[in-house]
């Protein structure tokens, strides 16, 4: 599943949202508040109720008197949050040193009363009052965060933010067992029926997962069961099919004699793989390991093909590497790999490779023949599985050769891929990791 899909289908991503969606709604609403505030303060501003506004402006310019007192003056525009400006022919004088106000270019804008108009400096309204050859130029100062606010808001966020990871991390981990068990199917799917999610919750999540080992458990128990049962009568079936092959010996040639014998070698060799593939799917199976140089070792099995009508050929590097395996096992898989590609090859050649890449022995078998559809593919090593249903000697066997090979292949710690197409042909991949080894140059230098 691809990233963003991960993401769409979280619970945890989800929850996620949720939280910080009602974060941002809280913000939303302060910051709608705010704003409203500010346009109340800016509407009264701008538009202030003109009796009450003067009233206020008269009683501020008497109380810092004629000739003004600056001092008063100083003290009001810091109570009231204003820009005091006082001009007169030996008097320049203003409150706020940062506000940048430029009297000189105030433009008449309307009469408020006998001594107060309303004036215009770039974007702003001041009022001027004109008293006793003075003239006091006052301004509503746009409300500013304190260093005090900026603290508070600061914090206010930090609080937020943890609280949203708090969260966060609380929702992680109540929901830790869903993960668990989530990883746990998965392990159990792949084959591990011996895992079990480990958990000491009491709550839903915990009944959950006692519940998935206890299918964990009986499944386990009855794929072993099925299994011994299956060994038991392969075992059972080798005493009748050894009698068999005896009385065969006492027949007379011909073409009776033959059937039969090609039909019990047939079934003595689905019951030899039944029993190697219970070994090997075992989780106790031990390989007979032993250091062989792997391109020589499997260009010598090949030997046995060199007679095959369509053609097999042997490419190989020309340095050779010595590797662990179990040489019987290999062979059974490379002999099972080739004998799927003569007898789906359709009489065309056949290529054989060896490669060496990041401590990986790499084995690929490759035909021309009438390839696999795709639905198939993932199936194909699955045991007793066929693409045709129609179990016919010319057709296959009993669908365990690439169940045995997948089974090798994973028992040296390694992989089987098989891709196809259609009318094209089937590769066969199998890697087998390997710790680095002396490597050997090839010996007869051609493939």
């Amino acid at each position: 599943m691809t990233l963003p899909g991960r993401f769409k289908h979280s619970l945890f991503f989800r929850l996620f949202l949720i939280f910080s969606a009602t974060v941002l709604v809280f913000f939303f609403i302060i910051v709608v508040s705010l704003r409203q505030i500010d346009a109340n303060w800016r509407a009264e501003r701008v538009n202030p109720l003109p009796n009450f506004y003067l009233d206020n402006i008269t009683l501020i310019v008497g109380n810092i008197g004629v000739p003004p007192d600056l001092q008063r003056a100083s003290e009001l525009s810091q109570e009231l949050s204003l820009t005091i400006i006082i001009r007169s022919p030996h008097i320049n004088w203003q409150s706020d040193d940062q506000n940048d106000l430029d009297i000189s270019d105030a433009v008449f804008m309307r009469t408020l009363s006998d001594e107060a108009d309303m004036m215009q400096v770039g974007n702003e309204e001041v009022i001027r009052v004109s008293r006793g050859g003075y003239e006091y130029y006052l301004n509503r100062r746009v409300p500013t965060l304190s260093d005090y606010d900026l603290v508070v808001v600061y914090v206010g966020l930090a609080v937020a933010a943890l609280v949203l990871l708090l969260n966060y991390g609380l929702v992680h981990r109540l929901l830790e067992p869903v993960r668990r068990l989530r990883e746990g199917a998965e392990r159990i799917c792949d084959g591990d029926l011996s895992y079990r999610v480990k958990t000491n919750r009491t709550d839903e999540l915990g009944e959950l997962t006692d519940s998935v080992n206890h299918m964990a458990d009986s499944l386990q128990s009855m794929l072993e069961a099925k299994r011994q049962l299956l060994l038991a009568i392969s075992h059972e079936l080798r005493t009748p099919i050894t009698r068999a092959k005896l009385q065969l010996e006492f027949m007379d040639e011909g073409v009776v004699r033959s059937n039969l014998n090609d039909d019990i070698n047939e079934i003595d060799l689905l019951i030899s793989d039944l029993i190697e593939a219970e070994r090997l799917s075992n989780q106790h199976a031990a390989l007979l390991a032993e250091h062989v140089d792997f391109a020589d070792y499997i260009g010598l099995v090949l030997e046995a093909y060199h007679d095959y009508e369509g053609g097999l050929r042997y490419k190989r590097p020309e340095q050779d590497v010595s590797i662990s395996i179990d040489k019987l096992r290999t062979r059974l898989l490379l002999t099972n790999i080739v004998n799927n590609a003569i007898r789906h090859g359709e009489g065309a050649p056949i290529t054989v490779t060896v490669s060496f890449v990041n401590n990986e022995a790499i084995l690929e078998v490759e035909d021309q023949g009438e390839g696999i559809a795709a639905e198939h593919l993932e199936h194909l090593s699955e045991p007793f599985y066929r693409a045709d249903s129609a179990r016919q000697r010319h057709t296959g066997g009993f669908g365990l050769g690439l169940y045995l090979c997948r089974l090798i292949a994973q028992a040296h710690g390694g992989r089987l891929e098989i891709s196809s197409v259609l009318g094209v042909g089937t590769h066969v991949r199998v890697f087998l990791p390997y710790e680095q080894e002396q490597e050997h140059p090839n010996q007869d230098g051609s493939d």
